[in-house]
Order: C-alpha cells, then structure tokens, then sequence
C-alpha cells in the first residue's frame, strides 16, 4: 500500500502540467526529431535499431529513449506533452522502486518511508524527471538494478533481474555510465557479502541478464559494420559527456553554487548527518550501501567537474537514504535529546532566503505563480526552525507535506524548468 500510495504521488508531481513550456533547444528538440524519424519507419527496418538524425546515423545515445518515445508517438499526437511523458512515467516508476531499496537495507519501514519522502521532494529530481533526457529516465532502471542487487544477496535468482537492469542502464545511458553503477554494486558487495563474488550461479544470472543490453553494441560487427560498433563503443564510453543544461533567468551565479543551494533545500542539512551516522554505524549493510554510492558516484561528479549535468542525478537517492536514516534516528530518539543548532539555523536561513525570493518575484510583477512557490517554502521552513528548535517532532512532517505543496505548485506553472 505504501508503494501504490507513493506511486500515486509521484505520478501526479512529475506527470501534471508537462506541456509547458515548450521543449528545450538541443536535448528534448533532438529527441523528438530522432524519435518522429522512427514513426515514419517500418518495424523491420536497420533504423530502429540504430537511428537516424537528417541523413545521418545518430550513436550519441544509445536507442532505447527514442523506442519508447516513437511507440508514444504511434498511440498518440507528436506533442510536448507526449514526448515528456515516457521519461515522466519510469521517473514516477523510480520512486516506489526507491522505497523498495530502502526496505531491503533498512530494518525498519520508517526509514524507507523518510528516504522515499526525501527522494520524491528533491527538486533536481522532479524537474529533470518531467523532461524527456536520457538522464531522467535512467534513474528508473538503477532503482532496478540497485533493487534486484540487494535482493540478490538472499536469493540468487534475482541477480538475473539485476543484469537486465544494467542492460537497460547501457541502452539509455551507454556503456560507460552502466559500468559506474556496476562498479557501485560491486564495491558493496565484496564489502558486504563477498561470497557472491565466489558463486558462479551468481555471475551467470548477470551474464544471461547483460546480454540481451549488449546485443545492439555488437550487431553492427555482425552485419560487416564495425566502423558503426567503433563510434558506438566510443560515444558509451564516454563517462560525462553530454549534459542537458536547464536554461536560467537569474545570472551572475556560479554553477556548482547553484547546484548545491538545490539541493540544500532542505535536504542537505539532514543528509549530511546521516552520512555521518552512516559512518559510525559503517558495520550495517545500510551504511555500507550508503557510504560506497556517495563516496564512488560523488567522487566521480566531482573528477568530471560538471555537477549541473543532469549526470548528478543519481547522488540524490544516495543522499535521500542518509537523510531518511537520520531523520528515522532523531524520531525514534529520546524527546529529551537536542537537535543541532545547525538545523535551525540552516531552516531560519533558508525561510529568510524564500521571503528575499518572495520580494523579488512581486517587484518583478511577471504575474506569475513564483511569489506562491516561495511564499510556500517559507512558510515551511519558519514552522519546521521553529519546531526543530522546540524538540517537536511534527518538523518532519511540515517538510515533507510543505515541500510536496511547493512543488505541485511550481509544476502548475510555466516555470518549473527555470532554475
């Protein structure tokens, strides 16, 4: 029931209001061109299987994103709302899968449900995951891999579902991001349970899993194409190499600033915390999970050094399961004990900065919906710094419902892809 209820939250955040505005110059454009190309060509035909941009083969990405978008196209209009909505759906997909992670490694549901509510209300995850890139719509298949991975450690069965969740990563993404999230998986897993690396079992569900992802890297070198193979490998192996940049109204700020003021509201605060839980409690397969997804995806943004890229997507579920711990520790915690002065004033700072936004957007006089937004998150956060500095508990749910308000009610504006 809680994954059919935030299901249903999901469905309505990331599906509602998805034809405005327009598509963005160069990635989404480029999708709908390739994608159109494929509804105009028979089933049977080379160009599904490797498509077309104009006159030329397009291998920049691999195919499985312009499939799911041409089949939309077949059952419906060629419009926004139609293009968007395959990515909408797996990002909306990703967050029940999510919840299902955190009750493979937690042993409460009370830390899944934080982390889950934590994932769902990131706000580079739901303005990402309402347009129609790659980026967004891969994070449905990690949640896959990373789900069946885990269960794979009490049946091994479920490794095979694991291999067909990193084919589907390599047919979205390309080689080089899937081999990043394997090699998570793999960290964690001689960390945590290192007889799997032993049992061969194991090892032949991936392979039988993989293959299936792989055959499209390969079958141009079958059909006497190899120049084709070539250009594929190399644009997959790629490991950051093309990003989708949201276009901005605000200048004069520094991208990584940006990026991390995003994901500082208000989730930072917490997460930060509970890796450091995570790191005092390094002996729980949770935080084994934790400290190995934030510490091999983390250090690989940061080496790229491109953190607006829509690549970054996938730190979030790792931070959303540190924060979720940490907010899961302080509810079950005497009332009596403390919270960090650095809450409330992270809380009481970010409310000052909502209000300042709130200002701005009213001299502005655009009309628009922006002033409620801002007005909304500052409201939240004032209660949630008041009550975290009373020891009251509730701040956890005012987060959790203020945030979620403050983002249907971007997304019912035209500019809920402004950042």
């Amino acid at each position: 029931m809680w994954m059919f209820g935030l299901l249903l939250a999901a469905l309505l955040l990331f599906c509602l209001n998805l034809d405005s505005p327009p598509l963005l110059n160069g990635g989404e454009q480029t999708i709908n061109q390739v994608a159109g190309e494929l509804t105009t060509t028979p089933l049977a035909s080379w160009q599904w299987f490797y498509p077309t941009f104009g006159d030329k083969s397009y291998v920049e990405d691999p195919p499985l994103l312009y499939w799911l978008i041409a089949l939309a196209y077949k059952t419906g209009n060629d419009s926004t709302l139609i293009t968007r909505l395959p990515t909408a759906l797996l990002s909306a997909l990703s967050v029940p899968l999510f919840y299902g992670i955190g009750r493979e490694i937690f042993p409460s549901r009370q830390n899944a449900l934080f982390s889950s509510f934590i994932y769902l209300t990131v706000l580079p995850v739901v303005q990402y995951g309402r347009l129609a890139i790659a980026d967004s719509a891969v994070l449905c298949f990690v949640m896959l891999m990373m789900i069946c991975l885990l269960r794979s450690r009490r049946d091994l069965r479920w490794s095979l579902t694991a291999g067909i969740g990193f084919g589907l990563i390599c047919l979205t993404q390309g080689i080089g991001f899937g081999l990043l999230l394997l090699a998570i998986g793999l960290i964690f897993i001689a960390w945590d349970t290192p007889r799997l690396l032993r049992s061969g079992y194991w090892w032949l569900g991936w392979i039988l899993g993989i293959i299936p992802g792989l055959v499209w890297y390969t079958l141009p070198w079958l059909e006497g194409q190899a120049f084709l193979t070539a250009n594929l490998i190399q644009e997959s192996l790629q490991p950051f190499g093309h990003s989708v940049k949201i276009p901005r109204t605000l200048t004069g700020y520094y991208d990584y600033v940006l990026e991390f003021l995003k994901i500082s509201v208000p989730w930072l605060l917490f997460a930060s915390y509970g890796l450091g839980l995570a790191w005092t409690h390094r002996n729980w397969g949770w935080a084994k999970f934790v400290l190995v997804w934030t510490a091999v995806y983390g250090g690989a943004v940061c080496l790229i050094g491109s953190p607006l890229s829509a690549y970054s997507l996938p730190i979030y579920p790792a931070l959303a399961l540190a924060g979720g711990a940490q907010l899961a520790a302080v509810w079950n915690s005497p009332r009596s004990q403390s919270y960090p002065r650095l809450w409330v004033l992270g809380l009481s700072l970010m409310s000052l900065g909502a209000i300042a936004a709130t200002v701005y957007f009213l001299l502005e006089a655009s009309g628009n919906l922006l002033p409620v937004v801002s007005s909304s998150l500052a409201l939240t956060f004032a209660i949630a710094a008041i009550l975290v500095a009373r020891r009251d508990l509730q701040f956890i749910f005012i987060l959790f419902w203020g945030m979620y308000v403050s983002l249907l009610l971007l997304i019912t504006s035209p500019h809920w892809i402004v950042s």
